[in-house]
């Protein structure tokens, strides 16, 4: 049995067609078995296929905030619930997810999704029903900062908003540490060809040569390919000292394994989508030295974040929490604090969607993965970055700090 509720979403909404009417009325369905208001926080990721491991890490983190915010009665008459729709990383799937959210009349807000490529298709549809989003990991810089963000930045949506930094940081952060730290001077720089991967992949560019380094070669691959033994061998002759890659996990986990069997033994250094241990079970020896960049510091060396990392493993629950598990927890939790701002008594205003937006950016507190506040963007103001590289098996920490673009 299906009861209506409040739902907070990770997705994307398809047209215009869906307005703040869906807010307008509220009955006793609404109402959940104690007489509270129940509140459903969607959760529109990847959690089949491509990117799954990261997609679950969401997936869950947003429902531990949840269970906490229940258990400790942060809202009082409301409690809350996690509906997950899976998007398989494909855009035209979130924003039919996110159509199915909006539907619903009693949504008032979002989380997610993973992929900045998924974003794009997804933003204007939740725009449209002034619903508020929040992605704990898209780190594309034209979301907040529209098409034209490298010369004139201009916020295209409202209601959109991130806990995780920017490629602009992050491409320009790998670089640094690319020269200066592993002392690299010769990048072959190989992309996906999607709106994440490619993306980073040209600020990396940028960032690599003002740095003194010099991009020897580069190429593309699409998703799903699993053979590179020709890019493999191209990248060996090229004489490169450094294999760059924007993508996700999937495919460059099997392309470094390919790279090192080709006899190219040099490092892959990639961004926050490759961070999660299934690289390293699938690549095997191969990833050893490998290298990413992600966004924040470690989650296991901040005291906040010990309770959540305790409950993700108690729970067993799948997924790699470690990557966007604590962003996807402090999203949700900023739009529990917001519902608290608007509902009252377990009473929903008519304009309940557009109240909730606008606290979502006065938020401040402190959240698990560190300070939570937006910029006039959208953005996060928590800039911190780590490089992690593989050191006998495993993902190790190797500098943290803030990224400081030439």
């Amino acid at each position: 049995m299906r009861q209506r509720s409040v739902v907070i979403l990770t997705s994307v909404l398809t047209t215009g067609a869906l307005t703040l009417t869906a807010c307008g009325s509220r009955n006793d369905d609404s109402k959940g078995g104690d007489g509270n208001v129940t509140v459903t926080i969607g959760v529109d990721a990847p959690l089949t296929g491509q990117n799954s491991a990261t997609g679950l890490g969401i997936q869950y983190g947003a429902q531990i905030a949840v269970d906490d915010a229940n258990k400790n009665k942060s809202v009082p008459g409301v409690t809350f619930k996690v509906k997950a729709l899976d998007d398989k990383a494909i855009p035209a799937t979130g924003q039919q997810n996110a159509s199915q959210f909006v539907a619903e009349k009693d949504v008032l807000g979002v989380v997610g999704p993973l992929n900045s490529g998924v974003a794009t298709q997804m933003q204007q549809v939740l725009s449209a029903a002034n619903l508020v989003e929040i992605s704990p990991s898209n780190t594309a810089p034209e979301l907040t900062q529209g098409k034209d963000w490298q010369t004139s930045k201009s916020r295209p949506f409202k209601n959109y908003f991130r806990t995780a930094t920017t490629d602009a940081l992050q491409g320009a952060f790998a670089a640094d540490y690319a020269v200066n730290g592993l002392k690299k001077k010769k990048a072959f720089v190989v992309d996906d060809k999607q709106t994440y991967g490619a993306g980073l992949s040209k600020i990396f560019k940028e960032q690599f040569v003002k740095q003194g380094g010099q991009v020897i070669g580069t190429d593309h691959v699409n998703t799903g390919d699993r053979d590179f033994s020709t890019l493999a061998t191209k990248i060996k002759k090229s004489g490169a000292d450094l294999l760059y890659y924007g993508g996700q996990y999937d495919e460059s986990q099997v392309l470094t394994k390919q790279l090192k069997e080709a006899g190219a033994n040099i490092p892959l250094f990639g961004g926050d989508g490759m961070f999660t241990p299934t690289y390293i079970k699938t690549a095997g020896k191969a990833a050893e030295g490998d290298l990413v960049t992600s966004i924040g510091v470690p989650v296991d060396t901040l005291p906040a974040a010990k309770t959540f990392v305790d409950t993700y493993k108690a729970k067993k629950y799948p997924g790699d929490y470690g990557t966007y598990g604590s962003y996807a927890y402090d999203a949700t939790t900023a739009i529990i604090k917001a519902v608290g701002q608007v509902v009252k008594d377990g009473k929903i205003p008519s304009d309940a969607r557009n109240q909730v937006v606008d606290a979502v950016q006065k938020s401040s507190f402190d959240g698990i993965s560190g300070k939570i506040s937006f910029d006039e963007f959208g953005d996060t103001t928590n800039k911190q970055l780590t490089v992690y590289q593989v050191t006998n098996g495993e993902w190790k920490s190797v500098k943290s700090g803030v990224a400081t673009p030439k």
